[in-house]
């Protein structure tokens, strides 16, 4: 299975179950050529189905079922609104906002193996939204959501992981993204001389 939204923008997805999350902040539209994948319930619905599947196989759980509707539409964007602004301050683009408020059901679990996990409860949309939370959680814990960032590009936004040494990266391709904003403001340098 593959991040079928993180795979449209040509992205190499985050690692393990925090691609679940890029994956999400990606079904945003970025440029013309692109579609809203939370646009109406049919496609939110296709999405999730695809993104379960997806986080299923990387993690080796069983996936979520999911079955969306007006409601779930709106609390899944709210998700992904929510995470977008934590990507967009990663990738320090303008002044913060506040982040909303968010929260799902889940549990502490100590496994077999002795190692206590986070566990999303709910059922249905309740159970996404808590799968996806919590493997935000896990990648804070790791500190590996730090490298989770939003495009510098205004008019791009697309949510990639940075896997720059130094944690420097701002653009999600430095051949599109990063050379027009350098020539911009190149030229703009060259004006004012």
């Amino acid at each position: 299975m593959t991040w079928s939204a993180t795979e449209r923008y040509r992205l190499e997805a985050a690692p393990g179950g925090l691609g679940l999350v890029q994956d999400l902040l990606n079904t945003v539209a970025a440029g013309p050529e692109h579609r809203d994948l939370l646009a109406g319930v049919a496609d939110a619905q296709a999405w999730a189905d695809e993104a379960a599947a997806a986080w299923a196989d990387v993690t080796g759980r069983s996936a979520p079922r999911v079955t969306l509707d007006a409601e779930g539409l709106r609390e899944l964007r709210a998700v992904r609104d929510g995470l977008r602004e934590v990507a967009a301050r990663g990738a320090g683009t303008g002044e913060p906002a506040p982040v909303p408020e968010l929260s799902a059901a889940t549990a502490l679990r100590l496994g077999e193996d002795g190692v206590v996990r986070l566990e999303p409860r709910g059922s249905g949309r309740h159970h996404l939204v808590a799968v996806i939370l919590a493997e935000m959680y896990e990648g804070q814990r790791a500190d590996t959501a730090r490298r989770l960032k939003s495009c510098r590009n205004p008019l791009c936004r697309v949510a990639f992981y940075d896997r720059s040494r130094n944690n420097s990266g701002v653009w999600h391709d430095v051949k599109t993204c990063g050379n027009t904003a350098n020539l911009r403001a190149y030229r703009a340098r060259q004006r004012e001389r």
